[in-house]
């Protein structure tokens, strides 16, 4: 009666697992945009993308999609800029640092800024250049295509030195 009770036990275990589906839906997936943003100026060691620049010099990201997506990018609606702790949610709940959209060129845009105009912007974040090393800002974007796509970029980072 103990083997007739285990088979059975084993059989409807094998049945819920074998109906199972295999979808498991928008938690299973990566949320990649269709097209790429790539920060063309960048460097990346495993980690944000970031341009290194001096204390006195413009900070500026060059950003593309590939040319073959059959896409161009309209504008620069968002900029969201502050610590490197900024986030998606940022861009809703501060994304002002730009006054008007920065149109696009064909499938690139430029951002650009200064650390005196960031400072200006964001007087609550605390930028102290040291003598020897660098300190960080960050910046993220929301990047309109020609057919209204939004593509909200990676954060990426501005690396100031003396």
């Amino acid at each position: 009666m103990k083997y007739i009770l285990h088979t059975a036990l084993c059989i409807l275990m094998l049945s819920f697992l074998v109906s199972c589906e295999e979808d498991f839906g928008t938690f299973n997936r990566d949320n990649r945009p269709e097209v790429p943003l790539m920060f063309t100026n960048a460097t990346s060691y495993g980690h944000d993308p970031f341009v290194e620049v001096s204390a006195g010099e413009p900070i500026e990201f060059v950003m593309e999609i590939p040319e073959n997506s059959g896409r161009t990018i309209r504008e620069i609606r968002k900029v969201a800029a502050g610590n490197t702790s900024i986030n998606v949610g940022t861009l809703n709940t501060s994304g002002d640092y730009i006054a008007e959209p920065i149109l696009g060129e064909g499938n690139r845009v430029v951002f650009s800024t200064t650390l005196a105009e960031f400072r200006q912007k964001r007087p609550n974040v605390t930028v102290n250049v040291p003598e020897t090393g660098f300190t960080e800002i960050a910046f993220m974007f929301e990047v309109i295509l020609d057919n209204n796509e939004s593509i909200v970029s990676t954060r990426a980072r501005a690396r100031i030195t003396k």
